[in-house]
């Protein structure tokens, strides 16, 4: 697949803009320092985040059906809903979250009567502390709309919800698409994938940058980040990372990846090795330097201001300073 010529300058002047301007600006070199935010999410199986009112870190918990508050300086967890439908299979439920507004919606997936469940598979508005409505029936779709690709969940595994256009964007990492869902419920395919298992998702304008983690065995080389704008083609921007679950632009729109690490066998959506993760800086040479390593199992990423914010599979949030500053690598 090739990526228009116009979107690959664009994203390496922003690249390369936003690492000399924040390099400029940075402090004295140091090495990141990860520190333990909050812990005991029930995560397991997989979550997302997201940043929200107030500017506060927001993670569904899958098990536990609900989401969490997270305070970014204390560390203070709080349930902002609760009542969502729970992992039926050891990943799903509540899957990731995004706010419009003031207004959450949350993606729920693996719940329906394909994996033993009697849920909708969709995206749920939250309309109170433990009041929800379904405003988009994703699964409904994929069965009436099935990949091309192999597949044995006919409604899907939904990873990733991102805010675009007045609607969302959704990954499915097992039918390899990325919907487009509109408030109204509406759902069109906007980009068709061969077995490339798309996750996390950024926006830039009118472009949409996905991660790969890419086929068992996850190897570096299919662990990429990929960018695409309606009508063109999705094309590489970089590869190199294990088990790419995640891309999101930081301070100064560096864009980077989230690798959860190297794959510890078993079934297809079987999580990596503890302790392999790793988040990487994306080059404009299409390279990736990882800038801090040994992440226990990762499943989502976040910036708020100079810091990072990684989601752990095992229910922890770890903040990471010295993100934008050389040297990079392990502290």
């Amino acid at each position: 697949m090739t990526l228009n010529p116009f979107l690959v300058v664009s994203l390496c002047a922003v690249v390369t803009s936003l690492n000399a301007a924040s390099l400029e600006r940075a402090a004295p070199a140091q090495p990141p320092v990860a520190t333990r935010l909050a812990t005991g999410l029930a995560a397991a199986g997989g979550s997302g985040s997201t940043v929200g009112p107030g500017g506060a870190l927001f993670v569904t918990e899958g098990q536990a059906g609900r989401v969490s508050r997270i305070d970014t300086r204390s560390g203070a967890v709080t349930v902002f809903a609760s009542g969502l439908p729970p992992a039926v299979v050891p990943t799903g439920g509540a899957m990731d979250v995004a706010f419009i507004g003031s207004t959450a919606y949350v993606l729920v997936t693996l719940v329906g009567p394909d994996v033993g469940g009697s849920d909708v598979v969709g995206i749920y508005r939250v309309d109170g502390p433990n009041a929800f409505t379904v405003i988009a029936d994703v699964g409904a779709f994929a069965i009436a709309h099935p990949p091309t690709t192999d597949f044995f969940v006919p409604t899907g595994v939904q990873y990733a919800l991102e805010v675009w256009r007045h609607g969302f964007l959704v990954t499915d990492g097992h039918h390899n698409r990325v919907l487009s869902v509109a408030l109204d419920g509406t759902i069109t395919e906007v980009a068709t994938l061969g077995n490339v298992v798309p996750t996390g998702l950024a926006t830039w304008g009118n472009t949409v940058l996905f991660a790969e983690a890419g086929p068992i065995p996850h190897l570096p080389q299919d662990g990429r980040i990929v960018a695409f704008s309606p009508g063109s083609a999705p094309g590489e921007v970089a590869a190199g990372a294990r088990l790419a679950v995640d891309v999101e632009f930081g301070l100064g729109r560096a864009l980077f990846a989230l690798s959860q690490g190297v794959f510890g066998g078993g079934d297809p959506g079987a999580p990596a090795s503890p302790n392999t993760g790793a988040l990487l800086r994306v080059n404009s040479d299409g390279t990736m330097t990882e800038i801090i390593g040994g992440l226990d199992r990762p499943t989502s990423l976040e910036f708020i201001g100079h810091s990072a914010y990684v989601v752990t599979l095992g229910g922890e949030v770890w903040k990471i300073d010295g993100v934008f500053t050389p040297p990079y690598g392990r502290p």
